[in-house]
């Protein structure tokens, strides 16, 4: 049968302005990092993408090398697109990067104009697109002309292959100077995406106040520190978890001083009738400059339950300052 949209799915889902443009995301955000690759077939790709959309989550977030093997997200989730929710492409918004390792040579990696546009090309015919809606500069590049890199983007914009720009994982000081580029090349810079989560918030105090301060939206990836503020890592390190295959999360991330503030803070969520990850999530929006949250999933009840996080969104100040006293001891 024919997927149709749920006629309530703009009901719940809470929605923020990304910085000072018109344009608003849902803040829960669904990523296809990992777990919408080779491994997935369509047809479960699909289910996660359409009940998201469902439950309001408009925005779909990828990159050229998602996968494994790389580019394999991109390829599944254009199924998706050109199938089940094609007839929904002007309520989507979808966006790619382009900046780690995608081919082998020296035009398969970084900043420059050549790779990032050239990226953008091999994308849309991946995700089966005529455009995306965010155009990402995926991290910092030294080895290139900041002046390049932003032009690059500029160019994607004015080729109408991108409604908007971003970057991701940018230092302070280079996000300044982004904006200051795109400002005068007439493409205004729309959000960055770093991580931040509870147990990474190197953003406060520096990266998070030179956003708000310009009018930049934030996209946090990593609200959960990779699955760690969940109730997975509770009673140790279950066998098949992500923290149970090498070169995933380190030792130290998941060590017993870690999971003793988060056995801590999951008291303080069942208080709050959430789960640890929806208090995960919840918290890592508190900040009205944090546009949204960056999810990835597994399954549609992973989905549901992290979406259901909307339901409670506020804190009182003595949850945040016992929370504060949890994550600083």
């Amino acid at each position: 049968m024919p997927y149709t949209a749920a006629p309530t799915r703009y009901d719940a889902m809470q929605y923020r302005p990304c910085g000072k443009s018109g344009l608003k995301l849902p803040v829960i955000s669904l990523g296809l990092w990992q777990n919408f690759g080779g491994s997935r077939s369509v047809a479960e790709v699909e289910s996660i993408l359409t009940r998201a959309f469902d439950l309001g989550v408009t925005h779909f977030d990828l990159a050229n090398n998602y996968g494994p093997p790389y580019g394999s997200a991109e390829s599944n989730a254009g199924e998706v697109f050109s199938g089940a929710l094609s007839p929904y492409r002007d309520e989507l918004v979808i966006s790619t990067k382009a900046g780690y390792d995608m081919w082998p040579g020296p035009y398969g990696n970084g900043g420059s104009r050549k790779y990032l546009l050239g990226s953008l090309e091999a994308s849309l015919k991946r995700l089966q697109l005529d455009y995306v809606d965010i155009f990402y500069s995926h991290r910092f590049d030294p080895e290139t002309p900041l002046e390049e890199t932003m032009g690059a983007l500029d160019a994607a914009v004015r080729q109408g292959k991108a409604r908007y720009v971003g970057i991701s994982s940018y230092p302070s000081e280079q996000t300044k100077t982004a904006v200051e580029i795109l400002t005068t090349l007439g493409t205004p810079l729309l959000i960055h995406q770093p991580p931040y989560s509870m147990l990474l918030r190197r953003i406060e105090g520096g990266l998070l106040d030179v956003l708000g301060r310009l009018g930049v939206g934030c996209i946090a990836f990593m609200p959960l520190a990779q699955g760690v503020l969940t109730d997975r890592y509770l009673d140790g390190i279950p066998s098949g978890s992500r923290a149970s295959q090498p070169g995933t999360l380190g030792a130290a991330q998941v060590g017993d001083h870690v999971l003793d503030k988060v056995r801590a803070l999951s008291e303080l969520a069942k208080r709050r009738h959430q789960t640890m990850a929806q208090m995960a999530l919840a918290w890592t929006l508190r900040d009205n400059r944090v546009t949204s949250a960056l999810i990835g999933v597994s399954s549609v009840t992973q989905l549901e339950d992290n979406v259901a996080t909307i339901e409670n969104l506020t804190f009182t100040a003595g949850e945040l300052d016992e929370m504060e006293k949890i994550l600083t001891s």
